[in-house]
């Protein structure tokens, strides 16, 4: 059955020659695809990004490209960062408080003293980057990537890392996920 042939069909009630069983209602899923495919939506609202939006709070920067940008001291507080990518960028004093980056990638970015309490990072990557003094009380961290990143005197207050890698991590002078602890000097990895 062609396109034109199923819309066809979808116009004279559902049944089209060639169907499944000749004169036989198309199945629904079958109708629900063929209303995407030509574009006709089926009532679900869909929030497209806008990359060149500036940075604000509730941006949303889903699958945006942001790297190499200087978004020092910026607010992106609540906003949508899911897959977006930060490589080199300055987010140094940024506010991403509960900001959704889920699966963003941070590569090499500069985020001394930025604000991520209570975002959501699972799967987020910042191998190499510096988040010295960073404050990640109650972030989503589960399944991070922190190779070879900088955590020094970073507040982990709260913060879920089940399934983080923390190999080679620097995490000297950072309060622990228990609020208590402070890594010794030398905690490369793991907090000692």
């Amino acid at each position: 059955m062609t396109v034109r042939t199923a819309a066809a069909a979808v116009v004279r009630g559902g049944r089209a020659a060639g169907a499944l069983l000749p004169g036989a209602p198309l199945p629904t899923a079958a109708v629900l695809m063929l209303a995407v495919m030509l574009g006709l939506g089926v009532g679900v609202p869909r929030a497209y990004a806008d990359c060149t939006e500036p940075a604000a709070a509730k941006v949303n920067w889903h699958r945006c490209l942001q790297d190499d940008r200087d978004l020092s001291r910026v607010t992106l507080a609540d906003a949508e960062l899911r897959e977006a990518t930060f490589l080199r960028s300055d987010l140094s004093g940024a506010n991403l408080a509960r900001a959704d980056a889920y699966r963003a990638k941070f590569f090499s970015a500069r985020m001394v003293g930025a604000v991520l309490d209570g975002a959501r990072l699972l799967d987020a990557d910042f191998t190499r980057a510096d988040l010295t003094g960073a404050s990640l009380k109650g972030a989503d961290l589960r399944g991070a990537k922190f190779d070879n990143t900088n955590l020094s005197r970073s507040n982990l207050t709260g913060a879920r890392l089940d399934r983080s890698d923390l190999r080679n991590a620097i995490l000297g002078g950072a309060t622990w996920v228990d609020g208590t602890r402070v890594c010794a000097p030398a905690s490369v990895g793991q907090c000692n």
